[in-house]
């Protein structure tokens, strides 16, 4: 049996972003994000309701709007979860985010790519890559996550670092591209 375009979405394979299922999730999400950055900032327990509904997060968490995401199933958050204004998650894969993680202003994560070859990106083909950062991590501000990064426990990251290849644990990292400055 032939796998559906967000099982081929979901296991890294090239799908059609287009597809009517994808787009009503798409959508579904673009609704819930929009109505969460119209909230007000007093409207905490509100925020929380509508983010619970999005994504999937183990305990206490906080996400200042504006915040967006392409699904929302696909972020995993840890505990004691904090992201600041701006953060943008395309989740066309599995985000998983572990304990204790601290995501500076304009923070981007992006799981999704497409072909380099020009006539393959011409058909309209998608592909993405899980992202995984792990426990007690700290991202400063305008880092961009590229596909397929993992990120390991107790990781700090500079402010306006590319991180295109994965960083073990215990480091100091920053860059364009990020690369390991100091190991704690």
């Amino acid at each position: 049996m032939a796998k559906s375009e967000k099982e081929k979405m979901l296991s890294g394979d090239y799908y059609n972003a287009n597809d009517e299922e994808l787009v009503r999730e798409r959508d579904h999400a673009r609704n819930l994000t929009f109505e969460f950055n119209h909230t007000k900032p007093s409207e905490k327990e509100r925020r929380q309701e509508i983010l619970r509904q999005l994504i999937i997060a183990k305990g206490r968490f906080y996400i200042e709007a504006p915040f967006n995401c392409d699904y929302g199933y696909n972020i995993e958050i840890g505990e004691n979860f904090y992201a600041n204004y701006g953060c943008t998650i395309l989740d066309v894969n599995k985000v998983k985010i572990g304990d204790n993680a601290l995501l500076a202003p304009n923070v981007q994560i992006y799981t999704a790519t497409h072909p380099t070859d020009p006539i393959e990106r011409l058909k309209g083909l998608e592909n993405a890559k899980s992202i995984l950062i792990g426990n007690n991590v700290w991202i400063g501000g305008g880092t961009i996550i590229c596909p397929g990064v993992k990120i390991g426990d107790n990781v700090t990251i500079g402010a306006g670092s590319v991180v295109t290849k994965d960083l073990p644990d215990n480091v100091i990292a920053a860059g364009n591209p990020c690369r390991v400055i100091k190991r704690i």
